[in-house]
Parts: structure tokens; sequence; C-alpha cells
């Protein structure tokens, strides 16, 4: 079955219970259908993790495997992008997304569902193949996060943690914050230098994500 097939599964199984459940009369907040939800979304994602991580090329002294986000948390980071674009007023154009290192292409499916154009780059070919079949293979690309040359054209660079040495992953967080273009927003998760919050290039747009605002050059 393909990856495609399968997610539309989960939809239906998803449909289905709503429909129960409406028909028993429970009454559910939206709290409770977004629960139900990323529930199953949860369990679709952890039905490819452990293949991932079992099939992973990458150098795990320096680099993780595919390593999911937790779902609710990415959804809401992703909603106060948006949140923060539409208070800018209306745009003539898609908004661009992309998802640095992305796995199997979770993050970038919810972001599509947010309204944004969503891109990846993934070095681990497994992963990867993956989420080109989730969200086309001219929207994923197997590519090495140091030899992509594309991150100014995004309005949304999202990232959790790639690298697990201070080193690497230091010279990352820089490399996004200085090719992000004015205007643009930075998603980052597990971050390990603190600087962006001192840095006068970027205002934080939520208090509880980490969601910065590249103000300027």
């Amino acid at each position: 079955m393909l990856l495609y097939d399968i997610f539309i599964h989960i939809s239906k199984k998803y449909s289905n219970l709503l429909a129960m459940l409406d028909k028993q009369r429970y009454q559910l907040s939206c709290e409770e259908e977004l629960d139900i939800l990323l529930g199953v979304i949860n369990r679709f994602i952890g039905y490819f993790t452990r293949d991932s991580i079992r099939e992973t090329k990458n150098d795990t002294k320096t680099e993780y495997p595919f390593v999911p986000m937790d779902t609710r948390q990415a959804f809401e980071q992703i909603l106060a992008a948006r949140r923060h674009f539409d208070s800018q007023g209306s745009f003539n154009r898609p908004l661009t997304f992309i998802d640095i290192g992305c796995g199997i292409g979770q993050i970038m499916l919810m972001a599509e569902m947010a309204g944004f154009d969503a891109f990846g780059i993934e070095k681990d070919p497994y992963p990867c193949t993956i989420a080109q079949r989730l969200m086309g293979k001219d929207k994923v690309l197997l590519e090495d996060i140091w030899n992509f040359d594309g991150y100014g054209n995004f309005d949304v660079i999202y990232y959790f943690r790639p690298f697990s040495t201070k080193e690497l992953q230091s010279r990352f967080e820089k490399m996004v914050e200085d090719e992000l273009k004015p205007g643009g927003l930075i998603i980052g998760n597990r971050r390990l230098s603190d600087s962006i919050e001192n840095d006068k290039r970027f205002c934080r747009v939520d208090p509880h994500w980490p969601v910065w605002h590249k103000i300027t050059a």
C-alpha cells in the first residue's frame, strides 16, 4: 500500500470515528476533536519513525536520524507563524515554508494545511523517499543542509535541531539566521544558542513558541 493510500485510509477512519461519536450524541469541543486528529497523525508518524531510525544513513555521531517533533507543539508553532503573516495584511503571492531536515514530511503537510506553499530538504534517503511520496518530488529534495543555497527564498524556515554537536548546531543556527530574508520567520526548535534573543535583527513573535521575525538584514 502506498503512503498516500495509508494516509487516506487513516483520514477516513478519523472521519468515521467523528461520525460515530456524533450519532452517539457526544459533545466534543474543538480541543477534543484536535486531540483525536493529532492522535491519529501520531500513529501515522510512529509507523514510519521506527523504520527511518533503523534505515538511517546519517552519521549519528554528529547528526540525528529522523526524530519527530511533538505534533501539537509543531501545529501551534505553524499557526503562530500563519497568524503573524495574516496580521500583516494580504499577500499577492503564496507564502513559502521550508522544513530543513524534513524527515517523512509531516511538518510540511501541516504547513500546507495552514496555507503555506511547503517545501523540504532531507539528506537521509529513507525518510526523504517517504516525504517525496507524501508531498511530491517537486517539493522535497534529497539534499545536504550545507549544500542547499535557497534558504533566502523562503518566508518561513523551520527546523528541529538537526545536529547533536554544539559546534555544528551553532554554525547551522547562525547560517539560517544570516540567510533568512528580512520579513521572514524562523521556527527554531531545540536551539543550542540564545544569541537570537539579543540579535537586533530579530524579534520574538510569540512568547510561548520559538518563532522569530527577521526585521532587518
